[in-house]
């Protein structure tokens, strides 16, 4: 077929021009194929955009994910795009013609209890377990991304235990205060007794690793990974103790605009995904209690 020769010439072109890798020339292909599977022995040309998107629909039915579905529009939409340049093709049918939207993935966040089992594990009394036990009750205390809680610094007053206050600059240099709960305080104050004499000459680092330097964002996700094995709860991740803390605080305060303030979210629709998680432990609680809630 004439198709399948433009297609092989259109790839070419790209591993030449482009230096696309081999991965990438194998699903452009692929999804050349998926084109030429419903033209069948029709002209490139004959295809409209009405066609196009009935396409996406069948596709979409048959399971591809809104994100595939998105490849297979842009490799259709450069070979369209290439055939109008090279071939003389007059219009590009995929022009304008969107995948579906993906479903946003919602978070996953420890139970109450979980966390507490979590950051309840005795970890000894050594200073790393000291300093990661301080770590642990802060990203979850206060809500922190991990790369803000590895920016921290020991003496320059944005760590306020007295007040019970921590400040940090989050995403897009946007500087939030947040509370720290006293369980953090504690441990804070239990690391902050042994750190000068851990960390190395000159570092302003607050939290700093084996070498007496600040310590990785790295580091931190693998000592979590550690404890959260020791404590049974399974796999847990830095950012899952931020979600944790947005999750039961709106559980207890109903307040949207304050877990948003104090996430340092640009916009409320970022943490209107917590309302979701909020329903679903609802609905979870619902279907094991209420009488016609299950099936017989």
């Amino acid at each position: 077929m004439a198709a399948d020769r433009e297609i092989r010439d259109y790839l070419q072109a790209l591993k030449h021009q482009r230096r696309l890798s081999p991965a990438t020339l194998r699903n452009y292909r692929h999804a050349l194929e998926l084109l030429l599977g419903f033209i069948k022995d029709a002209k490139p040309e004959s295809v409209d955009p009405a066609q196009v998107r009935r396409m996406v629909a069948t596709l979409h039915a048959k399971g591809l994910a809104p994100r595939t579905l998105a490849l297979v529009l842009s490799a259709w939409r450069g070979w369209f795009r290439w055939l109008a340049r090279h071939r003389g093709l007059r219009a590009n049918p995929v022009l304008g013609i969107r995948a579906p939207k993906a479903g946003r993935p919602l978070p996953k966040a420890l139970s109450v209890e979980a966390a507490q089992k979590l950051l309840e594990a005795q970890g000894g009394e050594d200073p790393a377990s000291l300093r990661d036990r301080a770590m642990f009750e802060l990203l979850y205390s206060s809500g922190l991304r991990v790369g803000e809680l590895v920016a921290l610094d020991a003496d320059d007053g944005r760590l306020d235990l007295r007040q019970g206050e921590v400040t940090v600059t989050g995403k897009g240099a946007k500087t939030r205060t947040v509370p720290v709960g006293a369980q953090a305080r504690e441990s804070l104050k239990k690391w902050l007794g042994l750190r000068a004499a851990l960390a190395a000459n000159g570092e302003k680092a607050l939290f700093v690793g084996a070498r007496g330097r600040r310590i990785s964002a790295a580091t931190v996700a693998a000592r979590l990974r550690r404890w959260a094995s020791a404590a049974g709860t399974g796999r847990v991740h830095p950012h899952m103790l931020r979600h944790s803390f947005a999750t039961h605080v709106l559980q207890s305060s109903q307040d949207l605009r304050a877990v948003q303030e104090m996430l340092g979210h640009a916009s409320i629709s970022t943490t209107q995904v917590y309302t979701h998680l909020d329903f679903q432990a609802l609905a979870k609680v619902y279907d094991a209690a209420h009488p016609r809630a299950r099936k017989k």
